[in-house]
């Protein structure tokens, strides 16, 4: 009887805050649809493809513009932020808190420009800018 005692209050020690902000994070939904990173980027993005081509891949631009020279020029500005919280009571230890959440949470933002310019309908140059904080 002792032994089921002490069991049953060293579960209760552990239960209740076992999930950490980032297996909070995992349990978030996906985000929809295709994202556009530096990674697609560098990867998919040549000299030499259309416009048609560059839509499929990175979808529709933010802003487009043209110049007086006929160079066309598109622009993805991407912002994401990602929140994680993670909080728990219970186990033995909100005997001690009076029941109080104890937790923790986690922000970052990342920001992707891309700047694409076309010449006669296909890449002629372009260039990315990414940063994390």
């Amino acid at each position: 009887m002792k032994a089921l005692v002490v069991t049953g209050l060293i579960s209760l020690v552990f239960a209740g805050c076992t999930m950490t902000a980032a297996n909070h994070a995992d349990q978030l939904p996906a985000s929809q649809g295709r994202e556009v990173t530096v990674g697609i980027v560098q990867k998919d993005i040549r000299k030499g493809m259309s416009q048609a081509e560059v839509a499929e891949i990175l979808g529709s631009p933010n802003i487009v513009s043209k110049d007086r020279d006929g160079v066309e020029t598109w622009i993805y500005d991407k912002i994401a932020s990602e929140a994680s919280y993670s909080t728990g009571t219970g186990g033995i230890l909100s005997l001690f808190t009076g029941g109080r959440e104890a937790g923790a949470a986690a922000t970052t933002q990342r920001t992707l420009t891309v700047i694409i310019k076309f010449t006669k309908g296909v890449i002629s140059d372009y260039s990315y800018h990414s940063s994390k904080f």
